[in-house]
């Protein structure tokens, strides 16, 4: 089987290297991809988290084996580094069949898309990772391969063009996209299971550390576990990436072990705070609280005070800040929420008041 992760590194088109250069990024970078596939478990036993998508997906690997056929094409959905490349692979280990993996930035043309599916075995896993990034051209190509095991090769040009069917053995795709609205309906249609990842509890993210450090031989205590997870933004990824920058702070700092006075001494070299907020983060929230009082203020106006991109801030920083309540986006600009200036250590401003020195409908 093919266990390279060559694909997880782009999940959004352009900003691999800012999110990928942060210690909270959900992008998976060389030394990420390496480690991962250590880390990774081999059948869905070992894969904790995401009960419901374990359940529905082991009825569906189950009742494929018992029939003795292909199993059905699986989408599956949600933000990077929640596991969507791991259980493609479990699918092929559950399933005893080898896997090839490719992404939709790397499919370009139909021909691409053509070369790869005519080049399947019998019973064999693609699994197709960001399938939202895939050509048109090779998207209605796909929709043919799924439903009847069957491409048509176009030969020639103009008139004399001709189509030439080729059969195609039976095979499953699994597809991964962290944008599923993206997908055209005829494309999602075609697929027999869909889950949804979601993102993990931190008692969740303290078995994943467990079970990791356990693997990378490094001892943890349980309040070291249950620091570094809950900075972990519900993300496996993070949370392994984290576990091995404070397994370097204790070997060097301290006697090896991680504790919790270990893992909050280490995680605040790295600059990440207690909510898993690192440096651009804070960045951004005290943009908006101390240069513009909390807004409503601009997105390309917020990006110019923290000298970032519009889209680093809007595509990197702004949906955890969004998904943990500190920031709100609203038609005016971005706004910061009550629980943003206690986290900061901030007071808000008081409310204007209206010219005859009453307070305003906002008032207290």
């Amino acid at each position: 089987m093919n266990w390279d992760d060559p694909t997880d590194a782009t999940a959004d088109e352009g900003l691999a290297g800012p999110a990928a250069e942060r210690l909270v990024g959900s992008v998976a970078d060389g030394e990420d991809q390496a480690v991962e596939a250590a880390l990774r478990p081999k059948d869905l036993g070992e894969f904790i988290g995401q009960e419901k998508v374990r359940e529905q997906l082991d009825l569906v690997l189950r009742a494929a084996r018992a029939r003795g056929a292909t199993a059905d094409h699986v989408l599956l959905s949600g933000a990077p580094g929640l596991g969507k490349t791991t259980l493609s692979m479990i699918i092929a280990a559950e399933m005893g069949a080898p896997i090839r993996i490719t992404s939709g930035p790397a499919i370009q043309h139909a021909g691409d898309l053509a070369a790869i599916l005519s080049s399947l075995q019998e019973g064999e896993v693609l699994f197709l990772d960001e399938i939202h990034r895939m050509s048109r051209p090779a998207e209605e190509m796909l929709y043919m391969a799924m439903e009847d095991f069957r491409v048509d090769v176009i030969v020639g040009k103009g008139p004399g063009a001709t189509a030439i069917p080729l059969e195609l053995p039976p095979f499953t795709l699994v597809g991964a996209t962290t944008r599923a609205g993206l997908l055209p309906p005829p494309l999602r249609d075609r697929f027999g299971f869909t889950a949804h990842m979601e993102f993990y509890e931190p008692a969740e993210l303290e078995r994943v550390i467990h079970r990791s450090a356990n693997l990378l031989d490094v001892e943890i205590d349980t309040a070291g576990a249950a620091e570094i997870a809950g900075r972990s933004r519900g993300t496996p990824r993070i949370a392994n990436r984290l576990l091995r920058r404070v397994r370097d702070y204790a070997q060097v700092k301290a006697d090896g072990v991680i504790t919790r006075e270990i893992a909050e001494a280490a995680l605040k070299v790295y600059e990440v705070d207690a909510r898993g907020l690192d440096r651009l983060d804070r960045a951004v929230l005290q943009a908006l609280l101390k240069l513009f009082g909390g807004g409503p203020v601009g997105l390309s106006t917020l990006a110019v005070a923290v000298g970032e991109e519009r889209e680093t801030v809007e595509e990197v920083a702004e949906p955890f800040l969004v998904r943990e309540g500190l920031l709100a986006r609203t038609p005016r600009g971005r706004v910061a929420t009550p629980a943003a200036w206690t986290h900061l250590g901030l007071t808000p401003p008081r409310p204007a008041t209206a010219g005859n020195g009453q307070q305003d409908l906002f008032g207290a």
